[in-house]
């Protein structure tokens, strides 16, 4: 157990923000935490972008880290434009084509994986103070989280959380510390074998009895046991953060 890393009581009801919103070079962002903070953590939300649980979990990882609390960024990479939480799962055609053509246009994770490095500079360029960067990432973050880890990262240490897309051939390419945090909803072969070609320092954490997404914005917080395997995921991750940034 580290010192210092606390998870603040998860709200289950109506949640406020403590953070706000600001627009760096011309993308709109969540802002939370301390902006004289040395480090700072970039979150690449799931498809859904902006849900309450999100947010908190924002919340969570700027202020948890009582030692040392970190300012922390969740970028609008979807420009006001997520997905709709209906279309998952997709259980029907209709459901399956409209997902199909976000995950191909807006969300192709190219686009997203190109715009991080700027993304990242801008944020230091507005903020001069920050020096050590972590990345976190749900679901379809999880995919920019490992597409970003690679060489020439602007990050320390990474967190994919019920990680989308999971595939081997990522994993040998991973440059810094990485924790994956998977779910019920995601393939154990896929990720054993993932884990099994990683090469760095590295923390895997199973959540078998959640859903996907249950730490973002599928998340029911109203849900004793979603609630606490919630509290669960944030405090390994302030814990993975202490140790490796």
């Amino acid at each position: 157990m580290i010192k210092g890393c606390t998870v603040p009581p998860v709200v289950t009801g109506k949640y406020e923000p403590k953070g706000k919103y600001v627009t760096i070079d011309g993308l709109k962002m969540y802002q939370t935490g301390p902006t004289d903070s040395k480090q700072a953590i970039l979150i690449i939300y799931d498809i859904f972008g902006y849900f309450p649980q999100t947010l908190q979990g924002a919340d969570i990882l700027a202020h948890g880290d009582k030692e040392n609390p970190r300012a922390v960024f969740m970028p609008d990479f979807f420009d006001g434009k997520p997905a709709d939480i209906s279309w998952y799962p997709p259980d029907n055609e209709e459901k399956g084509k409209k997902l199909g053509e976000f995950f191909s246009g807006i969300a192709a994770p190219p686009k997203t994986v190109a715009k991080v490095p700027g993304v990242v500079k801008s944020i230091q360029k507005e903020y001069g103070s920050l020096r050590e960067w972590g990345v976190v990432g749900y679901c379809w973050g999880g995919k920019i989280v490992n597409l970003t880890s690679q060489s020439g990262t602007p990050f320390q240490a990474a967190v994919a959380v019920h990680p989308a897309m999971i595939d081997a051939a990522d994993a040998p390419k991973v440059t810094i510390p990485i924790a994956l945090l998977p779910s019920k909803g995601e393939p154990k072969e896929d990720v054993e074998k993932y884990e099994k070609e990683l090469k760095v320092k590295h923390v895997v954490e199973w959540f078998p009895d959640q859903v996907h997404g249950f730490m973002a914005a599928r998340g029911d917080l109203s849900d004793e046991k979603v609630k606490k395997e919630y509290e669960r995921g944030y405090k390994l991750i302030l814990n993975f953060f202490h140790e490796h940034m």
